[in-house]
């Protein structure tokens, strides 16, 4: 069967496209309203997307092999890995905004949709730079391990909290647009007709409008901004990290999606056991380190033929006993202000 231009048949693109499609959809029609998602549905919905996950790695397996499938799988276990951090900094960006929980998955909805966009062109540019020759692999090793570094460095001091208002795409959102500082339902624009009613209730007597503009922002449009802008500077750090176990682009692109398509109910399974996951994010700094080396020795490998690789297999492989371990050292090492607090 003749490959496409990402390298796989027509039939392979078209059974990627439509489950992504349909899946898209699917999120779309069943998370309308602004009710808050419990603990129980967010876990049902997250194994239902690992489930379609691992159908289209099912498809992989059966019409291209065993080890596209792992190369399929490790990149989206790696993704989903990564996205925790991700998450995580989307839980300080809510409750710096003070965003009610229904309307949590409105916000995330759309920055996902942010997302699938921001890692499309990643992966676009990423994939191409490679032809270039390995010292963009090198470059690549150096952005991931510099992630790694950060994370570390931000692991010293996360009980500092950050003021949001301070950061520069919040500011650049307020000189586009004059900002209402009250939430307005769950619109993230409000017309001036609208709030020149609003002023005159004597609860917002202590607020004014501002002169000029006819469409103001709410505070929820500002969180989505700065949940937009965490997506692209995580596309930043974890394209080059899934760029290293594939250079196939729809390789890259498809694990990448998948893992993005159930990170919404994924958020809110994570908030709840967050206080419980209190390693998880070490075992990440870990997998950021692994894929480092990775990268550099698929790059000295090209320049100096040494022969060392790490296989699809053995990658995927340790990517999930780090996410494990992770997990298993949460349950069995909790911090101790956890458990003085959940003893109290």
């Amino acid at each position: 069967m003749e490959a496409t231009h990402l390298g796989f048949p027509p039939l392979t693109t078209l059974v990627f496209a439509g489950i992504a499609l349909g899946a898209l959809l699917l999120d779309i029609l069943t998370h309308r309203d602004d009710k808050p998602i419990t603990l129980l549905g967010a876990s049902i919905w997250s194994v239902f997307w690992v489930a379609i996950s691992l159908a289209f790695a099912g498809f992989l397996y059966i019409h291209h092999g065993s080890e596209i499938a792992s190369l399929f799988l490790t990149g989206y276990a790696l993704e989903k890995v990564l996205s925790v951090d991700n998450l995580f900094v989307f839980m300080a960006i809510f409750a710096w905004f003070k965003v009610p929980d229904g309307l949590r998955h409105r916000v995330l909805y759309w920055g996902i949709m942010g997302a699938i966009v921001f890692r499309g062109i990643f992966v676009a540019i990423g994939t191409s730079l490679l032809a270039f020759g390995p010292w963009v692999e090198i470059l690549f090793s150096l952005i991931v391990a510099w992630t790694a570094v950060m994370m570390l460095k931000s692991d010293e001091s996360k009980d500092a909290e950050i003021d949001y208002s301070q950061h520069m795409a919040y500011r650049f959102a307020h000189k586009l647009f004059p900002v209402w500082p009250k939430l307005y339902g769950h619109n993230f624009f409000v017309s001036r007709e609208k709030l020149e009613v609003e002023v005159q209730k004597p609860e917002n007597q202590e607020f004014s409008l501002a002169t000029k503009g006819a469409i103001f922002a709410t505070p929820l449009f500002l969180c989505l901004v700065m949940i937009e802008f965490s997506d692209i500077l995580f596309a930043f750090d974890s394209v080059p990290a899934v760029i290293a176990v594939s250079r196939e682009p729809l390789i890259v692109y498809s694990a990448m999606l998948f893992a993005i398509l159930g990170l919404r109910t994924l958020y809110f399974v994570l908030e709840a056991l967050k206080r419980y996951l209190v390693h998880l994010e070490k075992a990440v700094i870990v997998l950021l380190f692994f894929i480092a080396g990775k990268l550099a020795l698929n790059a000295t490998n090209h320049l100096f033929h040494h022969g060392i690789s790490i296989s699809p297999n053995t990658s995927l492989v340790i990517v999930i006993t780090v996410l494990v371990i992770g997990i298993v050292a949460s349950v069995i090492f909790p911090e101790k202000e956890n458990t003085e607090t959940h003893q109290s």
